[in-house]
């Protein structure tokens, strides 16, 4: 629940006000926001299509699920929410927002919690997930 909170919050801020930048800086952004946005939508597309029937509501994975490091997964541990995270950056500088992209911060370290957690249940679940974790990232590809 927390996490859509979060998520509504960056939308709401970066519609709320007017753009804090502009000229060669606000062109910038836009680019920038606009490929972000682009790739949190293959992060979390590809995130779904990989994981498929593993796919859980909650971060504890289910008693039937097998261990997914394929596809999206072998770069990344956490496609889903390293791709919200990547999506509300874009968003955030797309609508120029700085409160949007203060909650966005927010947004990452939520993200970078609950990915923690989970990671400790899927240790305790898969024998091989502490040399899953040694190879792979854990939000973002090739950076964190």
């Amino acid at each position: 629940m927390l996490q859509l909170i979060l998520l509504a919050l960056v939308l709401s801020a970066g519609l709320a006000g007017a753009a804090a930048w502009d000229g060669p800086l606000a062109q910038l952004a836009t680019a920038c926001g606009g490929a972000l946005l682009l790739t949190a939508g293959a992060l979390i597309g590809r995130g779904f299509m990989d994981l498929g029937r593993n796919l859980t509501a909650v971060p504890r994975p289910r008693d039937d699920a097998r261990l997914v490091e394929t596809g999206i997964y072998a770069l990344v541990r956490h496609p889903l929410y390293g791709g919200l995270v990547t999506g509300a950056l874009g968003w955030s500088l797309l609508m120029a927002s700085p409160p949007a992209l203060l909650l966005t911060a927010g947004l990452a370290v939520f993200f970078d919690l609950k990915a923690r957690r989970e990671e400790a249940w899927l240790r305790e679940r898969y024998a091989g997930y502490a040399s899953y974790m040694a190879r792979t990232r854990r939000l973002i590809p090739w950076l964190y």
